[in-house]
This record gives structure tokens, C-alpha cells and sequence, in this order.
């Protein structure tokens, strides 16, 4: 089973409404993305902290319909 990429971005958003969100296929599978996120809600925190806070937006798919994920946060 696998995420479609805006799923992805639909999670993200609902938990980061500031987050400006690009999301790459890297094998063109559904299964392989990287994600940037940029939002303000990163700020101060750290890189295991901003990972933390996009994984629990996922809602436990990490792992289960979504393969890997790459992911690069950034505050603003």
C-alpha cells in the first residue's frame, strides 16, 4: 500500500497550516519522497525535534503505507 503525494501534504497541513510544502517522488513509486517544509513552527527547535513534529503529522503512516521519506525542515 502506498501514499499519494498529496495525502502527504494534506497530513502536513492539517497539523503545520503555515507550512509551505514541496514533495518530490524520488523513484516515481508513491512509496520514495523528500519533502522540504518551511514553517515557523520549527523555529528554536531542533533538527530531531522538527522531524518529530512532521512524523506525528503523519499520523503513523511513516512506516506502513508511506515507505521513506526524506525529509528537510526549515524554519522561517
Amino acid at each position: 500500500m502506498s501514499l499519494k503525494l498529496e495525502e502527504i501534504k494534506k497530513l502536513i497541513k492539517e497539523s503545520i497550516p503555515d507550512a509551505e510544502i514541496t514533495i518530490q517522488d524520488l523513484a516515481g513509486d508513491e512509496n520514495h519522497y523528500s519533502a522540504t517544509i518551511k514553517s515557523k513552527i520549527f523555529n528554536g527547535k531542533s533538527k530531531i525535534e522538527q522531524h518529530k513534529i512532521v512524523y506525528k503529522s503523519l499520523k503513523g503512516k511513516m512506516g506502513n503505507e508511506l515507505h521513506a521519506l526524506s525529509i528537510n525542515t526549515i524554519g522561517v
